[in-house]
């Protein structure tokens, strides 16, 4: 573990972040909190180097206390086609962060009497199921519709997310989806209500969800980086995600910018964040009762857009977003009026890992360096010795630690898909072959297996494997599919 030997006390004026400032003049002792500076950039500067060479990060990441930058800087590059490096100034996808955008534009418009969040949705939305009658605009923002999340229905990579829809027949994707609990009742993280949220943005307001959020927020914060993402339109700066394969980045298959709206579909940088971020302390978009109605935990920690935990012993306002080669974490800490935001545009990177460790940095708190991960040690295994060599590592891994069943389960289904991507069907075999020796309760092991012997032209050893998971999990719509479309094949 280690840990900065002292709190830094805060900046009055803003640091040389990347090297020492060179002048003609010998330069005075440093004082006490120019020290403290440079250790925290000397330390998180060590942290970063070693999240690139073990975690696969690539990205922007930004310290700030009381609004002043303690440390921004880019790591990798926002495009490694062109060899462009990413700056404080690249553009990212924020993904889930769009949340707390949507948010405030809903408690905006309740302010200003164009809505109440207690207002039943359906008042706002065209076509509306019965189903749907009880929720309240309040259920949306709390995430305790009920109304399931739509990126986490059977086939949603291999099928939906890439088809073209308009937003309002998007809403057809799951409408007609049977509630999971009755409104209020419980909780359930769903991208589909805060898509609907953007609707009644729109319905309420008068303006386009993208529009409302320029007129309302951006410009009025000075965030001019900030916007709703058009894949189509020139944006300065803008980084490219990146997934990672085997021992590479590799272009992800993007999704339809249909599903990425209200819920995720916003793009940004670390220092329109902190903008965002310092806007919060002040009533400037919002009155403060509002404000702290927003960072009032409703169920499961979530209050309107953010979750509020606990980092350290110090109350922490956050949230995370993930989508296709981008990962994004910001990080509020009232008592000690600290900002953590991680940008990034590797699918690999954990930008909720590194914005903790970033904290834990600054408050002087215990920390480890990123190591080399298992994933990576089993790949570069399966290059220099084949895929026996990597499972015996595989199996004193699980001796080593038995406890990591669900950790373990996940790297082998990564590195077999990696190996599927990469033509080397006969090793993925192997590796989902010991996943579900490892792991014989797993339904996804099964399928797994089922899609490499389906790869490989075994088609009896797949519609075995896919049965077998369909029997440990009847819900698995993609086995049952995959099941019909092998055995009506010649």
């Amino acid at each position: 573990m280690r840990r900065i030997r002292a709190r830094l006390m805060p900046l009055l004026a803003a640091v040389c972040l990347a090297t020492a400032c060179v002048t003609g003049e010998t330069a005075p002792p440093p004082s006490a909190q120019e020290a403290g500076s440079r250790e925290l950039q000397s330390s998180v500067d060590e942290y970063m180097q070693a999240a690139v060479r073990h975690a696969q990060f690539s990205g922007s990441i930004l310290i700030a206390r009381d609004g002043v930058p303690l440390v921004s800087r880019g790591y990798g590059m926002a495009n490694y086609e062109l060899g462009a490096p990413n700056t404080p100034q690249t553009v990212f996808r924020i993904a889930s962060l769009t949340k707390q955008f949507t948010a405030m534009a809903i408690m905006q418009l309740q302010e200003r009497g164009r809505l109440d969040i207690n207002d039943p949705i359906c008042r706002y939305l065209d076509n509306c199921p019965q189903a749907w009658a009880p929720i309240s605009i309040r259920h949306l923002l709390t995430h305790t519709s009920g109304i399931p999340n739509f990126s986490s229905q059977p086939d949603w990579d291999e099928v939906t997310s890439v088809q073209r829809q308009t937003r309002l027949g998007f809403v057809n994707v799951f409408r007609d989806l049977p509630l999971l609990f009755a409104p209020g009742e419980g909780f359930r993280y769903s991208n589909s209500g805060y898509y609907l949220l953007g609707l009644i943005v729109e319905r309420a307001s008068g303006k386009n969800y993208g529009d409302y959020l320029q007129e309302n927020i951006f410009s009025p914060l000075g965030m001019a980086d900030t916007r709703l993402y058009d894949g189509r339109a020139l944006l300065a700066n803008r980084a490219s995600g990146y997934d990672w394969s085997g021992n590479t980045f590799v272009v992800p298959e993007y999704a339809n910018e249909t599903t990425a709206f209200a819920n995720g579909g916003l793009v940004s940088t670390t220092h329109d964040l902190l903008r965002w971020d310092q806007a919060l302390y002040t009533e400037q978009l919002l009155p403060r009762r509002a404000l702290d109605e927003m960072f009032t935990p409703v169920r499961e920690r979530y209050g309107y857009g953010w979750l509020i935990g606990d980092w350290f012993g110090r109350q922490t306002y956050a949230h995370s977003g993930s989508f296709q080669g981008f990962s994004a974490f910001i990080a509020r800490m009232p008592s000690e009026r600290l900002t953590i935001i991680v940008l990034s545009n590797s699918d690999r990177a954990s930008a909720t890992g590194v914005a903790r460790s970033l904290a834990a940095i600054a408050l002087g708190e215990d920390y480890h360096l990123p190591e080399q991960q298992l994933f990576d040690r089993l790949w570069e295994t399966i290059l220099a010795q084949g895929a026996g060599a990597a499972i015996d590592h595989m199996r004193q891994a699980r001796l080593a630690q038995p406890d990591a069943g669900e950790e373990h389960e996940e790297t082998l289904n990564d590195l077999g898909y990696d190996l599927v991507a990469n033509q080397r069907i006969a090793d993925a075999i192997q590796i989902f072959a010991l996943a579900v020796e490892l792991f014989p309760q797993s339904a996804n092991a099964y399928d797994s297996l089922g899609e490499a012997y389906m790869n490989a032209g075994q088609r009896d050893l797949a519609i075995r494997n896919y049965q077998r998971s369909l029997d440990l999990d009847p819900e698995n719509q993609h086995a049952a599919r995959m099941i019909a479309e092998l055995r009506a094949r010649n």
